[in-house]
């Protein structure tokens, strides 16, 4: 019959989502009618102008339901949505995997459903203009499963009990389909219930996880920090050796490179620091003490930067003195070497004053 029926059907929306049912023996639990994402498709039948949903797994159709005016697709999720069907006396559940997904569905739902009503509505006019001799119409709102006939009033004794009793009749299926309505609403409404919860029980342990690797990260980033501040004082105690140091330009110039790397060291440092801070706070969720942990690592951070600041200041003043004192020492060796020199010339003229005096002396 399936098969048959998808020969004058057409389809009009489909989407790929994962299909559920509820539980029949308690009515509270979901049981998948699908290992992974299936196609869900709306079709139309032109013969019978009904509208269905049909979802088929392998050669088994997992959905097949009639679309009615009564029908509400409920969205219990951000991805989740359902819709009891009376007919098939259960409910389906359809998971998708973005809300855009589940937004085209629940549209799609609301126009085939308006217009499941319109030719609801057309085919009662049609009837009533074929059947001119009704003078009582089926009410709007009956059981998915059962339409009462037409009641018809004839020329007779016994028309005044006949339209009593087919009244009464009416009155008491109406009522019964009152009861079960607001049964199935409650019922529904216990089903959104326990959809919500376990959506916030899974956002829950989403965030308890997101939490707990927020907190490991934050204890390696206090402990790769107190190694950073270690790192700084001994780059001031270096600075301060190097200042001490002026007057040897040898161990100077040593201090200089050390303090080079020290510094290159500490910047790249400072950007792998800035790189995990950047990583912590895209996976870091809204939580509030974890954010002043955050603030209060970050000032301790910028406190340091400051600090780093000031040394690479201070080494820079100390590369300039070590500098001029070059500078001047090369200076002092050069006046050195002219007045050595001078002396030198000078050496020469005595020797030669000497010689001659010598000479006189001897004549």
């Amino acid at each position: 019959m399936y098969p048959r029926h998808r020969e004058r059907e057409q389809p009009i929306f489909s989407t790929r989502a994962h299909v559920f049912q509820i539980d029949p023996a308690t009515k509270r639990n979901w049981l998948p009618a699908s290992k992974h994402a299936v196609t869900v498709s709306f079709f139309y039948d032109a013969s019978r102008n009904v509208y269905r949903i049909i979802s088929v797994g392998g050669t088994k159709a997992i959905i097949n339901s009639t679309i009615t005016p009564n029908m509400t697709f409920t969205k219990t999720s951000q991805k989740f949505g359902q819709w009891a069907d009376s007919r098939a006396n259960t409910v389906y559940g359809l998971g998708f995997s973005t809300e855009q997904q589940l937004q085209q569905f629940a549209e799609q739902f609301k126009e085939v459903k308006e217009a499941a009503r319109l030719a609801r509505e057309k085919s009662q006019e049609r009837f009533e203009l074929a059947n001119p001799g009704l003078n009582i119409a089926a009410p709007q709102e009956l059981s998915e499963e059962r339409h009462s006939p037409p009641l018809l009033t004839v020329n007779g004794p016994g028309e005044e009990k006949l339209f009593r009793s087919r009244s009464a009749e009416v009155e008491l299926t109406t009522e019964k389909e009152r009861v079960k309505k607001m049964l199935s609403e409650g019922s529904m409404c216990e089903l959104n219930l326990e959809a919500e919860l376990f959506t916030l029980q899974d956002s829950n342990a989403k965030l308890v996880a997101a939490l707990q690797e927020a907190n490991s990260s934050v204890e390696q980033w206090k402990k790769q920090l107190a190694e950073y501040q270690e790192e700084t004082d001994r780059l001031r105690d270096q600075v301060a050796d190097l200042e001490d140091q002026l007057g040897r330009p040898a161990a100077g110039q040593s201090a200089k490179e050390e303090l080079s790397r020290s510094l290159e060291e500490l910047e790249a440092s400072l950007r792998a620091k800035e790189q995990e801070i950047q990583n912590l706070q895209c996976r870091k969720t809204d939580v509030g003490e974890l954010e002043k942990e955050k603030e209060e690592i970050m000032q301790r951070l910028q406190d340091l930067e400051r600090r780093n600041t000031e040394l690479e200041s201070r080494a820079q003043s100390a590369e300039k003195t070590l500098a001029t004192n070059l500078e001047e020492q090369e200076q002092a060796e050069v006046e050195v070497q002219r007045i050595i020199g001078v002396l030198d010339v000078k050496i020469g003229d005595l020797k030669g004053l000497r010689e001659s005096l010598a000479k006189l002396v001897d004549k």
